[in-house]
């Protein structure tokens, strides 16, 4: 789902149903599934809970059954009840039903039908069906999307069970925030498309969605008073236990720091394990940079409360294997490969973690030396940049402490230091209510095709009645019957081109994909374009050179797995006109003669005009295909599209591919990489150009080697050693100008302390500058100033190749007089348009 970074509940794989614009057929109206799910970011966020509870999760599973314009709320709520009172044996008089109680905001009323529905098939008594709001009994995906109220199952686990009776005014309640009334069970009646803040559109049909969370329900059936009890964790807490010498004692509340990082460790290592076997890879941005938050905050409670000062998490991924890898093989198949990402990970964390500690030891005095309640904003800022704290860290610290965090001071100072980039312009469509399928199966027939103009896409809305469009409605999406355009997906951009009807020319800028119907964006160039035209399609030439990079990277993905090993997974791909990039799960560069290798090996296949032959098939059957490949990411339908490149009946390249390809090799021309560069921990990408873009390439380097003969004076096969002849020479000139900045530092430093100003109360003021000094020179200087003074604080500044560097020292007596060094360089640095800070 692409406005989703993790699968967050069950229904998110049945979305396009409930929205009517599947055009998969499914011989079924019912379904029951478990689903793994992943809670850490946008409107279902359980992160900050875990640990502190014993009931949310970064990663569970969810249990559901579904109804796809079935049945509706009477079955969910009989069916729901008979299960947990009749087959798991709960005892009804400790049951309690919620439903919608309406919200006079939107206009939306209560959900009545289902608080009559309660009592009367299932004998609750009436007291125990409750009425709550929006936030509790309104169920909602995301910003957008299927939506409707639902009615959730609470059972009452004993007044011994709350967690907040040491909150003075507590009062024991369902949805009452302690843990005594836990939520079992959430019946969503879906009957809504949400299209905007306050807009919800009737769905064509009404589905149900009923979850339960695996964990909990185990934890009521073995009897545990904590998920964590359960044998779901138990093995990752003993694990943990003889990783840190420390025991668990499952407490709570105040005092229970120990435990919670127990509990945080285990939550934390289940969701990095499968979300990395899944195929997504801690990174600075997206999902992959909420992966490295959780890495990072699981490894700080470890630090902090187990003393675990070396790497540990890794250690725990075959205690998870153990425990899930017979209902999900993928994490015992990949263990290898999980353990070596997040070691690296933690590897890097823990270089920079202690003195982010202290770091943020400092922040904290210096807030209470100042009587603050929040911590800096540029301190929490510093803590990011410098040592990798995301700020949600950084505020969960600083609530351990009784403090928070200036949000807007760290807002402004992470604005100033990276512009938020533009989404590049290119359109982004969710959803297309309405909107019918698109017949496309005429963009593997070639370039020209027709269809007849069905609508138009305008602001995320199908639009079937409109006047003529011209060039003055600007830019806009056709949507017709059948299209030769193949709309951007599987890493494959989008094509361009025409539509031309008897009364005008739309000139297709991009083709994309919204459910099963293709959008041609773009905007008219000539005359009018009317809805209801016959038109004829034109795809750009620019296609072919799309084709050769398409099988091209087949052909790649071929060759790495022979150079590289059978480890190579698909990782990403993009297949441009002018380019291909591929990435791919592998730990480490990958040498010189290795990419000639690769190049060799392809080309060898290019010059053998081998065979690219294209089948549909069940996709039982094709998975049963030897040394067929299918990838992560990608959406299969029942039927399957297999390209194969090689002899028929023996090819040596067979792939699920829903692109356009070649009909031989050959047609590639030339195959060259360009770059192969780290994206990701574990992650390398290759870049590559085919036909002209290769031989331009190839071209090129031509002309930058004679260039380079010529300006060395020397032959091609001489210009390495004599470029290393002339790194070795402006070494020896380096050597020596430093030798004479030294003496000339020296000097400087000895102005500066006899000049040095006396301070009220004792102690010298050494400010100076030091000319184009290094850094380690500044740090040498100040730390000889400090020495000879004793009683001192120092300034020193120095300027080279345009840039200032600053560094400040006081001496421990002058701290104690309330000097400090980085208020101190920080008020300098911005007087000279820098910033600065630290220790």
């Amino acid at each position: 789902d692409p406005t989703l970074l993790f699968t967050n509940a069950g229904m998110n794989q049945f979305k396009d149903i409930f929205l009517g614009i599947s055009k998969k057929t499914r011989d079924y109206t019912r379904a029951v599934d478990t689903q793994k799910c992943i809670r850490v970011s946008g409107k279902h966020n359980d992160l900050e809970e875990v640990g502190r509870d014993t009931y949310h999760h970064t990663f569970f599973e969810m249990l559901g059954n579904w109804s796809f314009g079935d049945y509706f709320k009477k079955e969910a709520i009989e069916w729901a009840w008979d299960l947990l009172v009749n087959v798991f044996k709960i005892d009804p008089s400790k049951l309690y039903a919620t439903v919608f109680g309406g919200d006079p905001k939107t206009g939306l009323a209560p959900d009545t039908e289902a608080e009559q529905l309660w009592p009367r098939v299932t004998g609750i008594p009436a007291d125990r069906v409750m009425r709550f709001g929006k936030k509790d009994n309104f169920w909602e995906m995301g910003e957008t999307g299927p939506c409707g109220p639902c009615s959730e199952i609470h059972i009452d686990l004993g007044p011994g069970r709350c967690d907040k009776q040491h909150v003075a005014g507590h009062v024991c309640a369902v949805n009452g925030g302690c843990a005594r009334f836990v939520e079992l069970w959430n019946l969503v009646f879906i009957q809504f498309d949400r299209r905007g803040h306050e807009e919800l559109v009737p769905l064509p049909a009404r589905h149900v969605d009923t979850g339960a969370g695996l964990e909990r329900v185990t934890c009521l059936l073995q009897g545990k008073r904590s998920n964590y009890d359960t044998d779901l964790f138990t093995p990752i807490l003993a694990a943990t236990e003889a990783l840190c010498g420390k025991k668990y004692t499952a407490k709570l509340g105040a005092g229970a720091e120990v435990d919670n990082a127990f509990r945080v460790i285990a939550d934390h290592i289940r969701m990095l394990s499968f979300s990395i076997a899944d195929g997504s890879l801690p990174s600075n941005d997206g999902r992959g940079y909420v992966q490295r938050r959780i890495l990072r905050r699981a490894v700080r409670f470890g630090w902090q409360y187990l003393d675990l000062r070396e790497p540990f998490m890794h250690k725990l991924v075959p205690v998870v294997g153990k425990v899930m890898g017979g209902a999900f093989p993928e994490v015992v198949r990949q263990a290898s490969r999980i353990t070596d990402i997040i070691r690296e990970e933690e590897v890097s964390f823990l270089r920079t973690l202690d003195r982010g500690m202290a770091m943020f030891a400092d922040a904290v005095a210096a807030a209470r030396s100042a009587g603050h309640t929040q911590i800096d904003g540029g301190d929490a800022f510093r803590l990011y940049e410098t040592y990798g704290f995301p700020i949600d860290l950084t505020q969960l610290m600083a609530d351990e402490a009784g403090l928070s965090v200036d949000m807007a001071e760290y807002e402004r100072r992470m604005e100033e230091h990276q512009a938020i980039s533009a989404a590049g312009g290119k359109r982004k469509i969710d959803v297309l209510i309405g909107a019918p399928a698109t017949d496309d199966s005429q963009k593997y027939l070639g370039a020209e095709g027709a269809g007849r103009i069905l609508g138009l896409e305008r602001g995320g809305q199908y639009v079937t009645q409109s006047g003529p469009l011209t060039e003055k409605d600007g830019p806009v999406g056709l949507v017709l019957d059948a299209t030769c355009f193949y709309a951007e997906q599987g890493g494959q951009v989008g094509d361009s081109g025409t539509v031309t009807t008897d009364t005008g020319e739309f000139l297709v800028e991009d083709s994309i994909k919204v459910g099963a119907t293709t959008v041609h964006v773009g905007q008219v160039k000539v005359g009018r374009i009317e809805i209801g035209q016959q038109a004829k399609l034109l795809v750009h030439p620019r296609r072919m050179d799309i084709r050769r990079n398409h099988t091209a990277t087949h052909l790649l993905h071929w060759a790495l797995h022979k150079v590289l090993g059978d480890h190579v997974q698909q990782a990403g791909s993009l297949v441009a006109h002018d380019r291909l990039r591929f990435d791919f799960n592998h730990n480490k560069a990958i040498a010189a003669d290795q990419i000639a290798e690769i190049e060799r090996l392809v080309n060898e296949r290019v010059m053998a005009n081998e065979r690219v032959a294209t089948q549909v098939m069940p996709i039982e059957q094709a998975r049963q295909l030897p040394g067929v490949k299918a990838f992560f990411g990608e959406k299969y339908e029942d039927e399957v599209r297999v390209v194969e490149v090689g002899d028929e009946g023996h090819p040596f390249s067979r792939e699920f591919c829903g692109g356009t390809h070649l009909d031989a090799t050959g047609q590639i021309g030339l195959f060259k990489v360009v770059g192969e560069e780290s994206v990701a921990k574990g992650v390398r990408r290759i870049s590559a150009v085919t036909g002209s873009a290769a031989l331009e390439h190839v071209q090129q380097t031509d002309r930058l080697m004679a260039g380079l003969v010529n300006l060395l004076r020397t032959s091609p096969d001489q210009i390495g050693p004599r470029i290393e002849a002339m790194q070795a020479e402006i070494k020896q000139l380096k050597k020596a100008k430093a030798s004479g900045a030294a003496n000339a530092v020296d000097d400087a430093l000895a102005a500066i302390l006899s000049s040095a100003d006396d301070l009220p109360g004792g102690g010298k003021l050494c400010v100076g500058e030091l000319a184009e000094a290094t850094a380690d020179q500044m740090r040498g200087g100040a730390d000889w100033l400090r020495a000879k003074a004793k009683s001192t604080a120092v300034l020193l500044a120095s300027r080279a190749d345009g840039k200032i560097t600053l560094i400040a020292g006081v001496s421990d007596d002058l701290v104690a007089r309330g000097g400090h060094a980085g208020n101190w360089v920080k008020q300098v640095a911005g007087l000279v348009g820098g910033s600065g800070g630290g220790r």
